[in-house]
């Protein structure tokens, strides 16, 4: 069986070695990750920006990209939380995503993924104490 990648993941690939790249020559993380969400469109630009928001208002992370996509991360540099527009693979859908550096550990099982369609302000204050969780505060 002959495993290939979608042109999407091709992509992502391709974005997250220009990212170590420019991470290597010092560019700018920050506007990195603004680009990335001014170049979004429609429902996952909006979605993008609050986020983004609500990631400056209850963390202390640092925004970049991560493979293409707005991410932020902690002072170890490590990418904690990710906004996966649902354009970008094609899916119903924009998705926040956790990763290892997140502290959202409860028990032997917890989510690290959300799908998001909207953002109203039940939503934002619940992803806002998921942000707070993640990064232990």
């Amino acid at each position: 069986m002959t495993t290939t990648f979608s042109k999407e993941e091709k992509a992502a690939m391709k974005a997250a070695i220009a990212e170590k790249k420019a991470q290597q020559e010092g560019a700018d993380a920050a506007a990195a990750c603004e680009a990335a969400i001014a170049a979004l469109t429609g429902t996952d630009k909006e979605l993008a920006e609050a986020f983004h928001r609500l990631v400056a208002e209850n963390t202390s992370l640092a925004a970049k990209t991560w493979y293409g996509m707005p991410a932020y991360a902690d002072a170890d540099g490590k990418t904690v939380v990710a906004f996966k527009p649902g354009s970008k693979f094609k899916i119903r859908y924009a998705t926040l995503e956790f990763q290892q550096a997140a502290t959202l550990d409860d028990g032997n099982l917890w989510p690290v993924g959300f799908a998001v369609t909207k953002l109203d302000a039940a939503e934002k204050e619940r992803v806002a104490a998921i942000l707070r969780a993640a990064v232990g505060r």
